[in-house]
């Protein structure tokens, strides 16, 4: 299928980020969790098509991700942000406006958090712009511990 392969290279990217122990400014990280984690990670990524793809449309989902989203347990890497829109090559897939990529632990932490006041405080508040929403779960090995 056009364009699938372009989910390769961003997960790629997303297993490097995940196996990093501190960010740039030396404070610890949710990737922390990584070397205890022994099972595979699953790799939770959610694009977003909006009815209006205003850039303050865009603005609202992204920081509604981060207030409802980002702060639960068992994530190791969180990450939303609006589609680059100057990058087109042949491989990209452009139907969406916001990707929201989130790594998990486990399976057990993605189902825990599916389930939380946050999660669904996030659909109700956005979900009235949303035109189409695909998601994709996968697993991915943990990093080795260092």
């Amino acid at each position: 299928m056009p364009g699938m392969r372009s989910f390769i290279f961003p997960i790629v990217l997303i297993l490097s980020a995940c196996s990093a122990s501190n960010s740039a400014d030396g404070e610890e990280t949710n990737a922390e969790t990584t070397s205890e984690v022994s099972g595979p990670l699953l790799t939770h990524s959610v694009f977003f098509e909006l009815k209006d793809n205003s850039p303050e449309a865009i603005e609202a989902l992204v920081d509604g991700a981060y207030k409802y989203l980002e702060p639960h347990d068992g994530i190791v890497y969180f990450s939303a942000g609006a589609r680059h829109t100057d990058y087109q090559r042949e491989v990209n897939d452009l139907a969406f406006d916001v990707a929201l990529t989130i790594v998990f632990e486990s399976t057990d932490a993605q189902d825990a958090y599916q389930v939380t006041e946050p999660h669904k405080q996030f659909i109700a508040e956005l979900e009235d712009n949303w035109a189409s929403v695909r998601v994709f779960d996968s697993l991915a090995p943990a990093p080795p511990a260092r």
